[in-house]
């Protein structure tokens, strides 16, 4: 007896094999919200980028979450566990390690782990003080350990 074949668009995937799942990266969801934006509809963008037509319809519903998000330099997925207090220290990193290669400053792991547990203290005390009457979900007994 044959395996069975299934069918899912142009290619054939025997019964044994899955279907890979693969994430869209954040720049290509903010092109499709630009491309939304410019009236394209939404069968053709599934058409355009290989979605299905409910992928495209859910970045379209959190567009506005989408288009607040500040990303790192290598930030590619949106996350809720990651709080912003280390979103900003990342930021602030990279600024401050531009700035010493600008300089001609030696740079080591050492230095950068130590910066970044500097910049992440003073920004959750800074947070701490912000939110002195509230409770915040990114000051919890969150821990920080530079590596």
């Amino acid at each position: 007896m044959d395996p069975k074949k299934l069918s899912f668009g142009s290619g054939i995937i025997s019964s044994g094999e899955k279907k890979r799942k693969s994430m869209l990266s954040l720049e290509l969801k903010q092109k499709i919200i630009e491309k939304h934006e410019r009236f394209v509809r939404v069968s053709d963008l599934a058409k355009q980028y290989g979605r299905n037509m409910s992928t495209i319809s859910t970045i379209i519903k959190q567009k506005s979450a989408i288009k607040s998000v500040k990303p790192s330099k290598w930030i590619t997925i949106i996350s809720k566990r990651r709080s912003t207090t280390l979103q900003e220290m990342e930021r602030l990193l990279l600024i401050w390690i531009k700035h010493k290669e600008i300089v001609g400053d030696t740079i080591t792991k050492t230095i950068i782990c130590e910066k970044a547990s500097a910049i992440y203290s003073d920004l959750k005390a800074a947070h701490s003080q912000g939110d002195a009457g509230e409770s915040s979900a990114d000051t919890t007994t969150e821990e920080f350990k530079a590596s």
